[in-house]
């Protein structure tokens, strides 16, 4: 790519071509959310600007970012930006990049919360926090707790929470699932995306996931270690009638709602996401326990 007479128009066509030779997946959309990150302006714009040339630091700044996506950065890590819920979260290598079929994680729990009433949850495995300060956000009167066992991914979450506006209703607690909690902690709604991919899996995910941090990704020899610790630390946690709402792996779902009949929940049941896949996880607290 030389610096001559590249506009909008022609770095558009050229890299997305470029990155299909290449197999990146939706070169299109990758070239547009890069070049608007370069240019520092929206993808609408760029569409406003299709003849407008790039200056040399521009090109050589866009440059740079197509050599990190082909060498298997993540398109998210580079923008340092994700979208979740219709709010901005910052990410970068500390913490996994938040995924679509999770908000549908956020909508089962906020079904528990009240509206227009204080409500008490949990986030066990927060990450970038996008879970917890999504229910923050969305339901003015709740208090949040949020646990990690990273202290970088928590720093992170933290900082979130504060960009977001919801620092003042979102506690973020460094430490192993629920051992950073209060001793008298009890919740309305326990949430969770726990590591629940094999260990053994890990090697064969794509370039850009295996670049996720691997204590976000590793769910132990059958990818349900940290599943059944979370299904059993909630059971001492929860309410009664309080719910535990997790995502889990498209394979798992007899397996987890087997997992939390034994453990005692009523009402253990999975539901698929949009693509008809087993995804979400749910169990309620006995009234009487």
């Amino acid at each position: 790519m030389s610096s001559e007479n590249w506009t909008v128009r022609k770095i558009l066509t050229w890299t997305t071509q470029h990155f299909e030779k290449r197999g990146v997946d939706a070169p299109r959309l990758t070239t547009e959310v890069l070049l608007a990150h370069a240019l520092k302006t929206s993808r609408v714009r760029l569409y406003v600007d299709l003849d407008r040339p790039l200056e040399k630091t521009e090109l050589a700044t866009f440059r740079a970012l197509i050599e990190r996506r082909l060498a298997g950065e993540p398109t998210q890590y580079l923008t340092g930006v994700r979208e979740f819920y219709n709010r901005p979260f910052k990410v970068d290598a500390r913490v996994l990049i938040p995924r679509p079929e999770t908000e549908l994680l956020v909508e089962a729990a906020l079904h528990k919360l009240p509206k227009d009433g204080p409500g008490l949850a949990l986030d066990v495995c927060t990450g970038s926090g996008c879970i917890a300060i999504s229910l923050a956000a969305e339901r003015p009167q709740a208090t949040v707790m949020a646990t990690d066992l990273s202290a970088d991914a928590c720093a992170l979450a933290r900082d979130n929470a504060q960009a977001l506006g919801v620092a003042e209703r979102v506690t973020v607690l460094q430490g192993n699932l629920f051992a950073p909690l209060p001793p008298d902690a009890r919740f309305d709604v326990v949430a969770s995306n726990p590591p629940y991919i094999a260990s053994g899996e890990i090697p064969t995910l794509s370039a850009e996931v295996r670049r996720e941090p691997h204590l976000a990704l590793d769910g132990g020899p059958d990818g349900l270690v940290l599943i059944r610790k979370v299904i059993e630390g909630a059971r001492r946690v929860l309410k009664p009638g309080g719910l535990l709402a997790m995502e889990i792996g498209e394979t798992q779902g007899d397996a987890v709602k087997a997992l939390l009949q034994a453990a005692g929940y009523d009402d253990a049941r999975v539901e698929k996401d949009l693509e008809r896949r087993d995804r979400l996880a749910f169990g309620t607290q006995p009234v009487a326990v």
